[in-house]
Order: structure tokens, then sequence, then C-alpha cells
């Protein structure tokens, strides 16, 4: 009889060597996967009455993880979205386990093909250019972080930036002359490099004239109002209170659920509208697929106008006049009194 694989045996090498050194994967997702799998393996230890610590990959079979992703969705209430990170966090951990030892190919494969859910389409909101006009608007550069502000929202907008990107950026990443540009650290740790318009660079020059650490030694770009470095939630906090100031004149922008990201939507469509091809956006974006950047051309609705302008709705018949009728249907009518009957 084969000696059963305890789940505890794995997790060091998943993490450490398999993620960390093999695939190089971001801390953030490290810390998702481990999320992913501490609450699969309470809630097998829980349904199974055994202690976490004496699991074994044996336990965990599909049947298994196909009620922890209906405990997911039903009793956490998480989305479908969250349901499939949780499915891929547990396939990759079966994909290593599988690596490790071939007598559990079988089971990794089966665990392997549970199927993702599909997720409602929904259409990504972005900023037309009378609402992102607004936004700047509504910045007081006088004010206590007015100066920060406008250089952050206009660095989100200008490089398409993905919010921890911006939390992340630090000041020796810049390049503040007339060939502005900075460089980003994407996903993966992929560097890619952004060009800074002027008005990006003196909105970044005059934000440092008045940044003002609690450390010293802070590197990272953006502060919070304590003088530390700004979170992904703080740039999110920042980004929707301009867009709820905003709403005040420009009543379009309320209908809209306005957050970092969709600033990053907002550069692709206005970059898309400049005529520039999907593939040179991809790579300003830092997508690893194109497929990614083609939900901007389904979202572009200023494009999508124009194509409907090529393409004139069908004009429907003219009406009859009483001399064009046929004579049938005239005689019909005269014998009802002049009354037609017929809708």
């Amino acid at each position: 009889m084969n000696k059963p694989h305890l789940v505890a045996n794995y997790m060091e090498g998943f993490f450490r060597q398999y993620l960390g050194a093999l695939r190089g994967v971001s801390d953030k997702t490290i810390l998702a996967y481990r999320d992913a799998l501490k609450l699969l393996l309470c809630f097998a230890a829980d349904l199974l009455g055994r202690e976490v610590d004496e699991l074994v990959i044996e336990h965990l079979e599909d049947k298994v993880i196909i009620a922890f992703l209906d405990y997911v969705e039903k009793e956490r209430k998480c989305c479908v979205r969250t349901r499939n990170a949780r499915l891929a966090a547990i396939s990759t951990f079966f994909k290593y386990a599988g690596r490790q030892e071939p007598a559990l190919l079988s089971q990794c494969h089966m665990i392997r093909t549970i199927p993702y859910k599909r997720d409602e389409h929904k259409a990504l909101d972005y900023l037309d250019n009378k609402e992102i006009q607004a936004v700047f608007e509504s910045i007081a550069p006088s004010s206590r972080t007015g100066a920060r502000d406008k250089a952050l929202i206009l660095f989100l907008f200008n490089t398409g930036a993905r919010v921890q990107e911006c939390a992340d950026v630090t000041i020796e990443r810049l390049r503040l002359d007339s060939q502005g540009q900075v460089t980003l650290l994407g996903k993966g740790r992929k560097e890619r490099s952004c060009p800074l318009w002027p008005e990006t660079v003196q909105a970044i020059v005059a934000y440092l004239s008045q940044r003002s650490p609690r450390d010293t030694s802070e590197v990272r770009l953006f502060l919070n109002a304590n003088g530390r470095h700004i979170t992904r939630f703080g740039v999110g906090h920042v980004v929707r209170k301009y867009a709820e100031k905003a709403g005040a004149k420009c009543l379009s922008i309320r209908q809209k659920k306005v957050g970092p990201h969709t600033w990053r939507h907002s550069t692709a469509v206005h970059m898309l509208q400049a005529g520039n091809d999907l593939n040179m956006i991809a790579m300003w974006l830092g997508h690893a697929d194109v497929n990614t950047t083609h939900a901007y051309a389904e979202i572009n609705m200023e494009m999508k106008r124009k194509m409907l302008e090529g393409c004139p709705a069908p004009k429907g018949k003219k009406p009859r006049r009483e001399w064009q009728k046929p004579a049938t249907i005239r005689w019909l009518e005269k014998l009802s009194g002049g009354q037609n009957y017929v809708e």
C-alpha cells in the first residue's frame, strides 16, 4: 500500500522553490495563493473531521474541491471572479504536486480539469475628455495635498499604471527633464518604461518641492498625508474623492464607478482613439496577452458611433397615397363606409 502524502510536506517547496524561485511570481500572487490554500485546508479539515496537519493529498479529491468552491460562492458570498481565482491557486498547487510525485498524477489531473465558471461580461468604465477635464478642475493645487493629488492622477492617466505600480514607483525610476519618463515594475517583476508628458513632469516637480517624508530615507514617490508611502487603498481614496467632487459639475461621472483602474481604462481608450495599434497599447500597459487589450476596443463608444455613422439606418417604406392603393383595397374601404378596420 502506498504511503499517504502529507499536504504539509509540499507547502514550503510550492511557495519557496516553485512559485518564488522557479516561476518568479510576485509577492502579491504568493499571498493570494497562500490565502486560497489556507481556506481550502481549513474547509477540508472541518468537512472531513480531521486536523489540518493530518490532511494528505489523497483527502483533497475533486469532490472536496468542488464543495469548497461552492462554499466560497454561497457561504462566503464571493463573486465568480474570486471563485475562479481560488481555483487557479489550487490548480497550480496540484500541478506542482503532480510534478513532485508521479503517483498523484491521476488525482491531480482530475482536479486540474475542474472547469472555471463563466463570469458575467461587464462593460468597462472609462472617462471621456469632458469628465477628465472636470476631475482636474476639481483639484485645488493650493490645498494641503493638492500638488500631490494633481501629480498622482496625471501620472495615472499619462502612464496607464496599475494602482500597485503607482504606489510602488520610486523617485530614482523617474527622469524629469525634457525627455521625461518613468520605469514601472509590473506583474511578474517585468519592467517597462513610459514617456511622460511635460505637464506630468511639471506636476511631479511641483509636488516634489512640497514632499515631506516622515522618514528621509523613503524613496517611493507618492506619500500619504502623514508623510509615509501611500498604499493602493490610499490611491483609490484620492481618485474616488475627486471623482465625487467632479460629479457636482459633470453629471455623467456620477453614473460611473470611478477607481484607479478607471484611469488605466481611460488611457487605453484614448490611445486607441488616437489611432494607435492594439499591440502597441498592450506593450504600453504591460499586458502579457494582447487579447486582454481587445476589451478596450469593445468599450470605445466614440469609435462605435463613427462606425454607425457610416452605416445609416434603413429607411422604411413611405405610406401609400390614396391613388396608389390597389383598386380592390379602395373598394373594400368604401364598402365599410370609409372606415378601415385592419390595424
